[in-house]
Formats: structure tokens, sequence, C-alpha cells
């Protein structure tokens, strides 16, 4: 069996074939070889995803769901697998996470000093991409690819670096006057979307944008363009979402896998969207 992860996750956990297995979901590991590749730790034991697309599976919801950072089990998953005490204390959980022009550092009152070090005083880069169509966006340095693999990115590209999150998110706003921030998630999963000339609408933009961008220290970056191929059998024709919470059990043929969902022949399931929820999943017979 090829092993597709890095020896730091390797040295954590074990990849092993799939057979029937549970415990509380967490955001899919990918890494980008000659397509992107995926894997799912379930209790510190790390399975290899691509393989399975093309088969058939059952995904079993326990009714139970954990918080990811305590381990606590609670009623409600609050901002992507938390419980609720986690959300009010942890800087990873404040609004600024998604606003990061409101970063709050600087004024002393950031929940956790020490993550905000490590997290968002750091090199950041603002890149532009195509998943449904053209966006930009930001992330720490050190999540580059993986940021844009999350994201479903058939396309992307690097163009600005910052010394921080803060800066990074003030930047962003400048863009968004003019093209979108977000992913159009229906879209994403219905097919590849028509390639851009990233470098071109850089170029535009930051022509655009010059007299604001004064204001900002940034390098400006002459990186390749990076694409990515998805493992994935076919498209959905529609685009249904299941909802662990309104249904426990989902059963069909594994037809791909992009940004943090997998791909049912009869719907997507956004995995990182039910972090914390306990699942078995296992691979089923179909002519049985």
């Amino acid at each position: 069996m090829t092993e597709h992860f890095s020896k730091t996750d390797a040295s954590i956990c074990k990849i092993i074939p799939l057979m029937k297995i549970t415990g509380p979901l967490s955001k899919m590991k990918t890494s980008l070889q000659e397509s992107v590749s995926y894997g799912l730790v379930l209790r510190e034991v790390h399975f290899d995803l691509t393989p399975l697309v093309g088969k058939d599976l059952k995904l079993t919801y326990s009714g139970q769901i954990f918080c990811s950072n305590c381990g606590t089990k609670t009623k409600k998953s609050y901002a992507q697998g938390h419980c609720f005490p986690c959300t009010i204390k942890l800087a990873s959980c404040d609004l600024c996470i998604l606003k990061p022009e409101t970063c709050h550092y600087e004024k002393g009152t950031c929940r956790e000093p020490a993550w905000g070090e490590e997290h968002c005083l750091k090199p950041h880069i603002i890149y532009l991409a195509n998943s449904s169509g053209l966006k930009v966006g930001i992330t720490r340095k050190t999540q580059v690819p993986t940021r844009w693999m999350d994201q479903g990115a058939s396309e992307a590209l690097p163009i600005m670096e910052v010394k921080n999150r803060f800066t990074s998110g003030q930047i962003e706003v400048l863009f968004k006057k003019h093209i979108s921030d977000k992913t159009d998630w229906r879209k994403m999963l219905k097919g590849e979307p028509e390639s851009i000339d990233l470098k071109e609408w850089r170029d535009k933009l930051m022509g655009e944008l010059a007299l604001e961008l004064k204001n900002f220290e940034y390098t400006l970056l002459d990186e390749p363009v990076v694409k990515f191929n998805y493992p994935i059998e076919s498209y959905p024709e529609k685009v249904k979402s299941f909802n662990l919470d309104k249904i426990s059990e989902i059963t069909g043929r594994l037809i791909g896998i992009k940004g943090q969902y997998l791909i049912f022949d009869t719907g997507v399931l956004n995995v990182r969207a039910h972090t914390g929820y306990e699942v078995t999943l296992e691979e089923i017979d179909a002519t049985a």
C-alpha cells in the first residue's frame, strides 16, 4: 500500500486500510503529489481515503459529539467541532479568525497571547485562487498549499507576503472591493471551473490598488501557478448536502473527494463541518 503522508504524520499514527473504523471526525489530511491525496484520522489511527474512491461505503453517526479541543461530550458543536466553553475561551474560535482585519492582539485583549504569537504574528500569504471562480484569500505561509486543497481550488497563485495576519486581513479587504473572497461550494462540487489567468488578474488588481497598497509593507511574489487534481471518478449533476444532525446514516458509492467534501453518488458530506461527530465508516458489498 502506498503511503501518501509525511513522516511526521506517519509517526503519529500508522496508516492502515479501511475495514470498519469508529471515532470522531476531524478535518481530512491532504498531501500534494501527482494529485491530491486524502487521509482521515479516527481515534489516532490514520486511514488512507484516496483508494476508497469508487467503492461503496456506509457512514453511521452514533449521535455523540466530542469537543475537538478538550474531548468533552457536547450536545452541540460550535465553531467547527468545539464545546461551548472552549468556543468562548480559545483564541482560535474568536471572531477575528473569520475577520482577520479585526485582530486585537496589539490591544492586549487576545484570548491566548501565546497562541496569537504562534499563529497570527507569523508571515501570511495573500493569494488568488480558482475553485468556483476567481477569489482572493489569505493563509499562514506554513499553510501553503494545504489551504488551497482544503478549499478545493483547481489553481492558486500566491501574490504577496506580509508579516502578520492583521496586515493580510487589511489587504484582503482592499481586494474584496474588486473580487470575491468566497467559494461557491455547490459549483465547486459540480465540476472543474473554467481556467483563469491568475497572473493577469494579479497584475490588473495590483495596478488598481497601487495607491492604497502604499500604506502597507509587503513583499510582492513572483511564483508559478499551482494546479490541483483531485481523486474524482465523476461529478454529481445535482449537489445534495448531508447533515448528520438530520440523518444518521449515509450509504453510497464514493465518487470523489474534493476540498473537505466526501462526494457520494447519493450526496456530499462536509467532513470539516462535522468535526467531533462520532461516526463509523465501513466498506459495504453493494451486491449483497
